[in-house]
């Protein structure tokens, strides 16, 4: 299928819409999880960002920061595209006629052209792909990335106590804790693919578990 990345038109210095194997989120993470989510990570080939930029300016006329809040919003807030992504495609975009940038105020207004209306229809179904994939990844990391905090902060708690402990002690504890659950959670992706008699005895050691830590309780 249509897969939009970017490639340099010879003698013009600048990307255009393509088929190729750039895709969807085409580089590695950077930065680790944040507050204000991957500022640095390169998610989105050029092409890709720029029929998602179009996809959005079908919607409306919308200023850049408008554009990178609408693409943050849309990943869950996992995801900023960094000025410097967003308004070189932009320029392009009027470069190739598909935009067209009003002043208001201080800023630029961009808004789609029937040249770019024509563009987006052509390609309407890898945009639209895009922009979903974009929803469900973002979910999806911010499950993770909410399910790792929460995990840390049990290990935390789980690794601090009564001041009669030593530090060295409830470092060691705390070690090992993350490390039990890591060995579970490790043991349970094993078992993914076990049959059902087999995942039955899994639940029956987890449940009995659960029912042994809930009774230790003081």
């Amino acid at each position: 299928m249509f897969r939009p990345t970017e490639h340099v038109c010879a003698g013009r210095g600048h990307r255009q819409f393509g088929p190729g194997r750039g895709g969807f989120f085409g580089g590695s993470f950077g930065g680790g999880f944040g507050g204000s989510g991957m500022r640095t990570a390169k998610m989105l080939a050029s092409g890709d960002l720029q029929l998602i930029i179009l996809l959005l300016l079908s919607e409306k006329p919308r200023h850049g920061y408008e554009i990178i809040k609408a693409v943050e919003e849309q990943s869950s807030g996992v995801y900023t595209p960094s000025p410097g992504m967003v308004y070189p495609a932009l320029t392009y975009l009027e470069e190739m006629g598909y935009a067209v940038a009003a002043a208001d105020g201080t800023k630029k207004q961009f808004s789609i052209t029937a040249e770019g209306s024509a563009h987006l229809a052509e390609h309407h179904g890898a945009a639209r792909e895009v922009w979903n994939q974009l929803a469900t990844f973002g979910r999806k990391l911010a499950h993770f990335q909410k399910q790792f905090t929460e995990d840390e902060e049990v290990a935390d708690h789980f690794g601090s106590g009564p001041s009669n402990g030593s530090k060295d002690e409830w470092r060691r504890m705390k070690a090992e804790f993350r490390g039990l659950r890591d060995e579970l959670k490790a043991a349970i992706y094993d078992k993914i693919d076990a049959s059902m008699e087999e995942k039955t005895r899994v639940l029956d050691i987890l449940r009995r578990a659960v029912d042994d830590i809930r009774g230790k309780r003081t």
